[in-house]
């Protein structure tokens, strides 16, 4: 169960690595990867085995999503976030970021508008201006070292064209974990509004010793009838890369649409990735992602105490995820200035903070989940980078 063996993802179709010098100009030869939100370990030995037995097998026919695989999701809620949810409820997607297209398409129109809070997941943002609708951002407050809301400003924001609000949880970019109670005012926020929750969980494993992800289901139980919920064990476990996540959609009504919508679409799930997930949701697989998190909390420590001994330089403490959140604000320089000595001197591709949206201007997320070699060589490429600061 290492997490610091070496594994070289270049040559492999990699998109953190193989696309990283076509998108930030940096080569892979001798660049480190921070960018993308997928790990540069292995996945989980059980997670390996199932792969291998359904190798052997050999025979790749039509499947489908099995009881075993439904029990196994609702274990994994049950047990590891004290969730209780029907097997009926579970919807599979291509993955989240098709969720949260398919939630789009199916619960608004082009021209109406979707709500977010930034900075967060760049990818809200594309998915509601692909599918032709209409972002209205709502600045997160930054107090400190860390993000609250303001549903004040954010109501004095909406235009009345607002059909849903995509909520992100645990927060990314900045591993924030909302409590109990901001969940419920998001809730009843999104209820007072007429707009339909999307609640993106996909980081829910993630959370470091001290803090406690609250599902939004278990906060708000009250309106289940309004919310859709999204999980996935992609980034627990590191198979973003097969595409299955899952809808958790406790209201008939809503859970008939998306039925529909995705029988019209002829999707089924994948065999190989409800292997995977079943595996993965297991004891097993709950040993390997507690392990996992011993080795980020390391990671972590490293690079924030590295990071925030660069002069003007700081990381947001993390309380979830693997994603560090690095403010260059109070260096003075330009986020231009920033970004060519991320990229030309220390070679790390990372990804852009304006890219959040509204407060991440002077930002950049820098990915952790790696081996924790690549992290101190990281943190001494940005101090070699910033040297004149020191």
């Amino acid at each position: 169960m290492s997490f610091n063996t070496p594994v070289d993802r270049r040559g492999t179709n990699s998109t953190k690595w193989d696309l990283m010098e076509r998108l930030y100009g940096v080569s892979p030869k001798d660049g480190l990867a921070m960018w993308t939100a997928d790990s540069d370990y292995a996945t989980a030995p059980c997670v390996i085995e199932a792969v291998k037995a359904t190798a052997e097998h050999g025979v790749f026919g039509y499947t489908f999503a099995n009881d075993a695989y439904f029990s196994a999701i609702q274990w994994w809620m049950q047990t590891r976030h004290r969730w209780s949810i029907d097997k009926d409820w579970i919807l599979t997607t291509q993955g989240l970021g098709n969720a949260i297209a398919l939630c789009l398409d199916v619960w608004t129109e082009p021209g109406d508008a979707a709500v977010i809070f930034s900075p967060v997941y760049h990818e809200f943002a594309h998915k509601v201006n692909k599918a032709g609708r209409v972002v209205t951002e709502c600045p997160l407050v930054r107090q400190g070292d860390t993000y609250m809301l303001d549903l004040d400003d954010a109501q004095a924001r909406l235009t009345g064209r607002e059909k849903m609000l995509i909520w992100c949880s645990p927060q990314n970019p900045s591993g924030r974990v909302w409590t109990a109670d901001e969940l419920r005012a998001v809730s009843a926020f999104a209820r007072k509004n007429g707009l339909l929750l999307v609640s993106d969980e996909i980081h829910h494993d993630l959370v470091y010793a001290g803090h406690c992800f609250v599902p939004t289901a278990v906060a708000a139980p009250d309106d289940t009838d309004n919310t859709v919920y999204l999980t996935a064990a992609s980034k627990t476990f590191n198979i973003a890369g097969q595409r299955t996540g899952n809808m958790i959609i406790p209201d008939p009504t809503l859970r008939s649409a998306m039925q529909k919508r995705l029988a019209m679409l002829d999707y089924n799930p994948s065999a190989l990735g409800v292997a995977m997930i079943t595996a993965a949701y297991s004891e097993e697989g709950a040993a390997w992602a507690d392990a996992q998190i011993d080795h980020l909390q390391k990671n972590r420590e490293i690079f924030d105490a590295g990071i925030n001994a660069i002069p003007g330089v700081w990381s947001m403490p993390l309380q979830s995820t693997y994603l560090g959140w690095v403010s260059f604000e109070d260096t003075g320089m330009s986020h231009e200035e920033v970004s060519a000595r991320i990229r030309d001197t220390a070679k790390i591709a990372v990804s852009q903070g304006p890219t959040f949206g509204t407060g991440g201007e002077s930002f950049m997320r820098f990915n952790l989940a790696t081996q924790t070699a690549n992290v101190e060589e990281a943190v001494r490429r940005m101090q070699a980078a910033f040297a004149d600061l020191q």
